[in-house]
């Protein structure tokens, strides 16, 4: 039985595309898979593997997007952070100071 986490639908895909305002071309890059490969496969022509479709979701998540297994309502995606939380975030990155050195040893 394969693992629910691992899987990535070609809707899956587009719809996170979408949610962090990438191309294809983008993903292409951040995933290290082929353009021709991402297109086919969001278009539904070819079915890329599982360490193609790791790699493809592994860079969707890493720029912020969530993976929603199926759970009786269809599998789908959300984005990690809301707008709030992203400004809130950025805020408190910027709390603190610079950086220095301490006396910590």
């Amino acid at each position: 039985m394969s693992n629910p986490w691992s899987v990535l639908t070609a809707a899956q895909c587009r719809a996170g595309r979408a949610l962090i305002e990438w191309s294809a071309e983008q993903l292409s890059q951040a995933s290290g898979i082929g353009l021709r490969t991402i297109v086919d496969f969001e278009a539904r022509f070819h079915g890329p593997d599982s360490d193609t479709r790791s790699r493809i979701r592994t860079a969707l998540e890493e720029a912020g997007v969530v993976f929603i297994a199926e759970n009786g309502g269809g599998a789908g995606v959300r984005l990690k952070f809301n707008r709030r939380e992203v400004q809130a975030i950025n805020r408190w990155e910027g709390e603190g100071g610079t950086v220095g050195e301490d006396d910590l040893s």
